[in-house]
């Protein structure tokens, strides 16, 4: 997998002559090992005995055992707790074992500083297992906290806040948990999880603002549940897509149920091009397919509420897949070889379902559905029992009701897409991440019994969710 630049580059060199491109760029590869000793008004500064202590196999505490995280990490044996006490620290850490977790004892005071220089605050490769809970990350110029290649993993408790790429992020990684999360500041997504099927990964009471888009997925999918959360003052809000430049194409079966999407028109956000090409929208799969979208509250946005909209690769990888490899988990898909499509792919959403959301006070359509050149008649998506009061094609619920026979005229109020490309044109452009202009940081919610609770390593998630239990939620006061 290429960095996360190259990515870019090659989205926007597509989009140019692109119908529509919305979708994040892909992974992060780069690494950074560089750490330093850290800045703290409390007695945790002073220099330890770096040799290994005898709870390397229990509980670890920096700094009284290990002057800094990645000294803690180094010496950890699976299993092991290790516990960081309030103070700032400058680092960009590397785990490479097991079933660690690692935990700040106040998430606003343990804060990891990248200094507007390191890569990530703490970077979890191959490891499984490993939870890492109760603490801040700021000033990264790749991510806050990042997993890539694992099976297993939980991020609780965490907050991002400017960071150059993403804040959360899982790549090429499954069977994972990401709640209690607060994430800000980033170009690309506040949260993203990508390139698995099936995730079987759940990300629960997040709050994401501020970013290019709030929650960000390609090619991801497959027991993926996005739940009672809100996505606020980003550009986009949430944006599920499709794309051969990662793995494990199409996106399909993300479940989003019970979530608050609001006000994702947010100009002053720094962001790359595919978010400014996404702006004014709050739930849109970019060419995904089966998406679950249920008792979302989506309302006040320039564009769309939610909306199934094409995603047009310029350069792609593969041909796109037919649809009786959908099912293929990434595991197998991966050994296929790629096939070359001799041009640019339109890949559109597909078959998803949209029920029961309550959309409202968005100026384009409260629901939509557009191709760049299919018919969407044909496209097998559907919308029952949603509180709308706009939709292109007009009467889009009597068109295409779930599990009913629709009727009518598909022509009528279609939407040309094109459009938004010339949108973006004119749209606001980035803001530089480090200089953006960002609501001050609130005290977040920190973990209880931080100290004294013991080591839970991600062997057991994600944890169960009572879908059928999930209702709209009511309107959040103004922040």
């Amino acid at each position: 997998m290429k960095g996360t630049n190259h990515m870019q580059r090659r989205i926007l060199a597509g989009a140019l002559a692109a119908v529509l491109v919305l979708a994040a760029c892909g992974g992060d590869e780069s690494s950074s090992a560089t750490t330093a000793a850290p800045d703290s008004t409390t007695e945790a500064t002073q220099p330890s005995d770096t040799s290994t202590p005898s709870g390397a196999s229990g509980t670890i505490t920096v700094p009284d055992d290990f002057a800094t995280i990645q000294e803690a990490v180094d010496a950890a044996e699976p299993g092991a707790l290790i516990l960081v006490k309030p103070g700032t620290y400058s680092e960009a850490v590397q785990v490479q074992t097991d079933n660690l977790t690692i935990r700040g004892l106040d998430r606003n005071t343990v804060v990891l500083d990248g200094k507007l220089e390191l890569e990530n605050g703490i970077r979890i490769v191959g490891a499984k297992g490993v939870a890492v809970e109760n603490m801040t990350a700021t000033n990264y110029t790749h991510n806050g906290f990042f997993w890539t290649g694992v099976d297993g993993y939980r991020g609780s408790y965490l907050t991002t806040y400017r960071t150059g790429d993403y804040g959360v992020y899982a790549f090429d990684s499954m069977n994972g948990q990401l709640d209690y999360i607060y994430a800000a500041g980033s170009p690309d997504a506040g949260v993203y999880i990508g390139e698995c099927y099936p995730c079987n990964a759940v990300l629960d009471h997040t709050v994401a603002e501020h970013n290019g888009l709030g929650y960000s997925g390609t090619n991801s999918g497959g027991n993926l549940l996005i739940v009672n959360s809100i996505f606020r003052f980003n550009r986009a809000g949430i944006v599920p897509n499709s794309g051969s430049y990662e793995l494990c194409y199409p996106s399909r079966e993300t479940t989003i149920v019970g979530n608050e999407v609001y006000s994702n028109n947010q100009a002053d956000t720094p962001a790359i091009d595919v978010a400014i090409l996404a702006m004014g929208n709050g739930i849109l799969v970019a060419g995904g397919v089966k998406s679950d979208i249920q008792r979302n509250l989506v309302y006040d946005h320039d564009k769309t509420g939610i909306a199934g909209v094409p995603f047009l690769e310029e350069d792609p990888n593969d041909s796109i897949p037919t649809e009786a490899d959908w099912a293929l988990p990434c595991s197998e898909q991966k050994k296929k070889t790629p096939v070359d499509p001799g041009g640019a792919l339109l890949w559109d959403a597909q078959q998803n379902r949209i029920i029961g959301n309550e959309v409202t006070g968005n100026r384009l359509a409260d629901i939509l559905v557009a191709s760049a050149g299919s018919d969407i008649s044909t496209l097998g998506n559907c919308f029952s029992d949603n509180k709308a009061d706009t939709s292109k094609p007009n009467n889009l619920q009597t068109l295409a009701p779930c599990d009913a026979t629709g009727s009518g005229d598909w022509k009528d109020g279609e939407y040309d897409i094109t459009q938004w490309l010339i949108d973006a044109t004119t749209a606001p452009k980035s803001v530089d991440w480090k200089t953006a202009t960002l609501p001050e940081l609130q005290p977040q919610e920190s973990m209880k019994d931080a100290e004294t609770a013991p080591a839970h390593p991600a062997t057991d998630v994600p944890f169960a969710v009572d879908l059928a239990a999930i209702k709209v939620p009511a309107k959040s006061p103004a922040p």
